[in-house]
Formats: C-alpha cells, structure tokens, sequence
C-alpha cells in the first residue's frame, strides 16, 4: 500500500489508487491564497511577470548580455499591448508573448483558473518554460485531427504517456475551469476541475527530446489567438522531503526495505566502516564496501542519499564480493559532481548517475548539498535506468557498449547477477529508507 503522509501525498495517493474524488485547495478570498500557497497575481497588476514567447532556452543560453536585454524589454514591451489586468482578473487577447513569472521554479503545487472567452479557443500553461498543460475547445471540429475532442488538461507535447487527458473534464466556453498541478522532478500530476487527467507521467522535453527536462523554469500563461482569462494563480513549492515521500509513494508494490534504520542486520562486508544512527547508514570512516546479504539477477532499488561537500560514493549493482566493483561488476556514481575540486576534472562517465566509466548520466538534477536525494535504480538485463529526484538521467543498453569509455575492461558489465551495496571512498555520505524489488 501507498503511505499518505500531508495533504500532497494524500492527493497522491488519490490519484495512485484511482480515488474518484479530489478537492482542490481553494482561495480564502479571490485571489487570497490558500494556506501554503503564494499568489502569483495580486489582482490588481502584472507586478512578478514577464513577458516571453515560445522561446528554446537552449537558444536563450547563447544570447549575449547585450541581446539578451534588447529581447527581454522588447517582449515586456509586447506583454503591455497584449495582457492586461480588470476586476481581478488577467486578461489576454488572444496575441504576443507569454505571460511568464519572474522567478525560476523546481518542484510545485500551482493552482489556476482559467476561461475561455470564445468559442474554439487555446491556451496553455507551460511548466519549467515547455509546453505544456493544454487548454483547447473539445467543441472545435477544426482540430477533430489532432484529438481535441478528447478534452484539455492533459500534456499534449509528450509521444506517449500523458499526452491524452485520463478523462473530459472541460466545462463550456465561457465558464470558469481550475486546473490543480503537481510537478516533482520531470513528473506531472494534474486535476482538472477536480477529475484526474494526467496521473505522474514524464513531460517531455520539447525542445531536445535526446534530454531530461530541466530541472527548473518558469511558470507561464500560454497566448494562442483568442481571448483568454486567469485567476486564482498561486504556487507552492515543494520541499525535499516531500518531494522524496512523493516519489517513493508511487508504484511502491513489492518493495521491501533493506534496512531497518537500526543496525546493519541484512548486510555483509565492510560493516565495521559503516554505522547507523538516528535511522541512517552512514560512512564513518576507512574504506570498503557494504552489501545486501542476497544476490540479486533483475532489480529496481530505491534509495535517498545526503552528500556532503565534494562527497564520493557508488552504488555498486550485481558485483562479485570480492575486487572492485566498479570494473567486477558496475558501480552507479553517487557523487557531488558540482564541487569545485571537480570542476573541468571529471569526465562524462564520473558525474552523478554514470554506469562508471561505461555509461554518462545527464548532470544538474542534484539538490543543493545538505538536502536528501531521492534515487531509483532499475536493472533489467542490459538495460540500466537511473532516476534522480524524480527525472531520467541514465537509460543505457549494455548489450550495444562496445568498449568502456574509460578505456579500461569492464568485465561486470556483462554479468547477470551479483551483490547490490553501497561503495566507501572515505566521505561521510549518508543513506536511508533502502528498498529493493526483484524484477
């Protein structure tokens, strides 16, 4: 069973057991956030928005300072032709950019209601700058093509999961709607008019599909050639150790712990390098290498992980007992691979989530050192996925790896099964709420 633990796991676990009802928190006044929310819109001005258009923030990244400010005040410029504000209400016209927050966000809960002014209208919200939440007319016989019928609410950008609303949940032109979000890592959630629509499925990265999404962005109200209105905007932002409940929450049948938080009852090898304190494994000092007592073929093993500065450890996945996992078998690193005494030092396959030496995981999904990390590791014959606060950032095929990248014999790459442990390389990196499924 799911463990709901606060309000957003409860809305969660709703949605993990196909709950048909959900009440989705509501103002205390219009535009009056509810409890642990922040009002984006203050009901009065734009004060806290940009303007932006459907932009590549890859593109954006190479713009010099110069360019930069010469688009960013002609698109705020375009924001006050096109948005305004009247009777507590944001109102577009259907024309120029985004209505786009000033500020960058990760993980949120983000409330918002929205209507449409006429018939066969479309709208959006993008999330992290890519689209995107759909709103569209399921009335409009002109898109009948691309599925409008089907209804908004769902992430209609993606290829697959996610890209149809679960159900039709739209209420008629010119009535209000309030779309209900929740975003950890690439992962989405949507209630739409209080029936789920997209129920944990990966957003695509639309701009790079090759990439994980980006691990922030800003939240913006999509113009798409008919007058659109919002109201009741608010967000709120999800800490670590919700975000880590949240995801361990999910699909969570036949895990098993693999770690009692008491002692190392369960574990074989360097257990005199290890303590646990306080319902953590932590490494205390010397070197060596802590193991599950059982083998394991086929495997997803869960896991959160605190680093400390600089800090350096594996996840060491069907190895032998004896030699060096990282080459006997295959080691997943468990690095802060943003410290400076790695900076330009590292290569590709050392960074965080690496099948070491053999596989390079996308970096940048790490949260600021201090804070707990959530990882999932699933190991199906050749194939290793790595999931790091809830986004994709390693998905290799043993099977098509000619050669390491690090030049060196591999040899555990091609083994079936082994010891799944943790790999001591001298820093106080800490563990806990270990579990593990057979595959």
């Amino acid at each position: 069973m799911s463990r709901c633990l606060g309000s957003l796991i409860v809305a969660a676990c709703l949605a993990t057991t196909g709950a048909a009802e959900h009440q989705t928190p509501r103002p205390e006044a219009p535009n009056v956030p509810p409890k642990g929310f922040t009002a984006l819109f203050n009901g009065k001005d734009l004060t806290g928005w940009r303007g932006l258009g459907h932009t590549n923030p890859y593109e954006m990244a190479k713009w010099a300072d110069a360019e930069r400010a010469d688009k960013l005040i002609a698109a705020n410029e375009d924001m006050a032709k096109h948005w305004r504000t009247e009777g507590g209400e944001i109102i577009n016209d259907g024309r120029g950019v985004f209505l786009t927050t000033n500020k960058d966000y990760r993980d949120i809960e983000f409330l918002v209601d929205w209507r449409m002014m006429q018939p066969n209208g479309d709208s959006g919200i993008y999330l992290r700058a890519t689209p995107q939440v759909q709103i569209w007319d399921p009335s409009n016989v002109g898109e009948k093509a691309n599925g409008i019928e089907k209804g908004s609410g769902a992430l209609w950008n993606n290829s697959g999961e996610g890209k149809w609303p679960l159900v039709k949940a739209d209420k008629p032109v010119g009535d209000w709607n309030t779309f209900h979000i929740i975003m950890v890592g690439e992962r989405v959630t949507v209630w739409f008019n209080d029936r789920l629509t997209v129920d944990h499925a990966p957003l695509e990265n639309f701009w790079d599909r090759k990439l994980p999404l980006s691990a922030s962005g800003p939240i913006q109200l999509q113009t798409h050639g008919s007058e659109m209105r919002f109201r009741n905007i608010f967000v709120r932002e999800i800490g670590a150790e919700e975000a880590n409940k949240l995801l361990q929450s999910r699909d969570d049948e036949g895990f098993t712990s693999a770690f009692n938080g008491k002692d190392l009852a369960g574990w074989i090898g360097a257990t005199d390098t290890y303590e646990v304190k306080d319902g953590v494994l932590a490494f205390k000092k010397g070197g060596g290498d802590l193991f599950m007592k059982d083998p394991y073929r086929d495997f997803a093993v869960r896991f959160e992980f605190k680093l400390p500065p600089g800090g350096n450890n594996g996840l060491a996945i069907r190895s032998p007992l004896e030699g060096n996992p990282a080459f006997v078998g295959m080691e997943i690193q468990i690095l802060d691979d943003g410290h400076e005494r790695y900076k330009n030092k590292i290569k590709p396959w050392q960074v965080h989530g690496s099948v070491y030496g053999v596989a390079p995981a996308h970096s940048g999904f790490l949260r600021p050192v201090g804070e707990w990390n959530f990882e999932e590791v699933v190991v199906e014959g050749p194939r290793v996925q790595v999931f790091l606060n809830g986004t994709k950032i390693n998905d290799a095929d043993l099977s098509k790896i000619e050669k390491p990248l690090d030049e060196h014999e591999h040899p555990g790459m091609r083994r079936s099964e082994g010891y799944v442990g943790f790999m001591g390389h001298g820093d106080p990196v800490a563990f806990r709420n270990i579990r593990i499924k057979p595959l």
